[in-house]
């Protein structure tokens, strides 16, 4: 069941989000970084909850990337991560590898997705090794490195036949069964689905 609009932030439960761009050259100063932007432009349009936010711009180095996950989720308290970048077969490619490494539990459902999306595009995507996570009760997700890619993995393809659905679609209820804020989305950005006897705002923690 898709959700239906409400105001931005009317009573919803505030959210803290940690975003985090893998890059050894734009974290060095070589180009600007890209990835932050865009995470916090599809973020800020889809989510109608107040959101508490935390950005980090890190090199491509493993353990860096571990450690910042285990801040952004130990220390920070972030309900739900996302990293862009770092996610292809080159020998400096290993935000899947850091983002296991501090896993409890993995999703590969949403990995699998996401290929699915981008094969839509290009034959190349089967070379992504994007993995989402559960760590205590964030869930972490790590996602392409170009804002186009970063978009339509998130919101999925609502034009093609049949429609392709984004993969945050399902985020909203994964939080909930983590024991997360209940998240509300703006259905004209990402409808997102619960099955029904979730449509109410449950208790923490509670599946529906």
């Amino acid at each position: 069941m898709s959700e239906a609009g409400a105001p931005r932030g009317d009573g919803h439960d505030r959210v803290r989000i940690g975003i985090v761009s893998v890059s050894d050259r734009a974290s060095s100063g070589v180009y600007e970084d890209k990835g932050l932007p865009a995470l916090r432009d599809w973020l800020t349009r889809a989510l109608l909850n107040p959101i508490d936010w935390e950005a980090r711009l890190i090199p491509d180095e493993q353990a860096v990337i571990s450690a910042t996950l285990r801040e952004l989720v130990d220390d920070v308290g972030c309900d739900l991560v996302l990293t862009t970048g770092g996610t292809g077969p080159a020998p400096r490619d290993v935000t899947p590898e850091a983002t296991l490494a501090v896993a409890d539990k993995e999703i590969p459902g949403f990995g699998e997705q996401m290929r699915r999306i981008g094969l839509a595009f290009v034959p190349t995507s089967i070379l992504s090794r994007q993995v989402a996570v559960i760590r205590a009760k964030s869930l972490v997700i790590n996602l392409p490195g170009q804002p186009k890619a970063i978009a339509e993995t998130l919101g999925g393809l609502p034009s093609a036949t049949p429609a392709v659905p984004g993969i945050f679609a399902a985020v909203p209820y994964c939080v909930d069964l983590i024991g997360g804020p209940y998240l509300v989305t703006d259905a004209a950005v990402c409808a997102a689905f619960r099955p029904k006897s979730a449509a109410a705002k449950p208790a923490a923690g509670k599946a529906g």
